[in-house]
């Protein structure tokens, strides 16, 4: 086992048994108890959601946060809904993953070189966090960039990954403000010497894709930047 396999194997437990922000614990309590149509037979994880991948991971993906019906219904990250659909494809033509599709936690699907979390670990409703849990659940968040000795990127999906990202660095001293920093996709940021890249990155919503503003080919082409500066810093 990798040295710090173990650690992160406990964080998750802590994380799974979090009861931190009321307004999530219910919410996402009431989603698994009505449930979808499609999805009536299942047994709804409707708990926070743990982070998923190799702990020797050299390439950090940072998300918003679990989808009511999609991790909050499977118990793993982008699984079961359209922006894991479309991320784990990518993943696996990127060389990350172990096969294209992601259906169950169980479902003999491996991360390699990559290790996937999130700002927020609870389903939030309409996709919108509020700043005090932004709050509760960033310790999360830090625990794993102390954890994850062998990072080399850090890819953002979305603006408020790309913020609560760089809040961190900030309050640790890495950088002095945020401001510098300008959101866009498929944007390198080099933070500070010692520390990950930072790339930005379009969130694979259903709303970016169905529109047009993020497609596949886009969102390969930054994993497979992010494989390219892995290999080589």
């Amino acid at each position: 086992m990798n040295s710090n396999s173990a650690p992160l194997v406990v964080l998750q437990q802590e994380v799974i048994a979090c009861r931190r922000c009321p307004r999530l614990v219910e919410y996402i309590a009431e989603i698994g108890r009505v449930k979808r149509r499609a999805y009536r037979d299942w047994d709804y994880w409707a708990k926070p959601v743990p982070s998923f991948g190799d702990p020797k991971a050299r390439v950090l993906i940072v998300g918003l946060a679990p989808g009511a019906h999609g991790s909050n219904r499977t118990g793993r990250p982008f699984t079961g809904d359209a922006s894991g659909a479309i991320l784990y494809r990518v993943l696996y033509q990127a060389g990350f993953a172990t096969q294209p599709e992601s259906r169950t936690r169980d479902d003999g699907l491996r991360l390699v070189d990559a290790y996937i979390t999130a700002v927020v670990r609870c389903a939030p409703p309409g996709n919108k966090p509020a700043v005090d849990e932004l709050r509760n659940c960033r310790p999360y968040l830090e625990r794993e960039l102390d954890l994850l000795r062998n990072l080399k990127v850090v890819v953002a999906l979305g603006k408020i990954a790309f913020d609560v990202y760089l809040s961190v660095l900030r309050d640790r001293g890495v950088i002095r403000s945020r401001a510098p920093f300008v959101f866009g996709h498929n944007v390198v940021h080099r933070v500070a010497a010692g520390s990950p890249i930072l790339l930005s990155c379009y969130h694979p919503s259903q709303q970016n894709t169905s529109t047009g503003k993020l497609n596949e080919k886009m969102l390969l082409e930054v994993f497979r930047r992010a494989r390219r500066i892995g290999s080589r810093c």
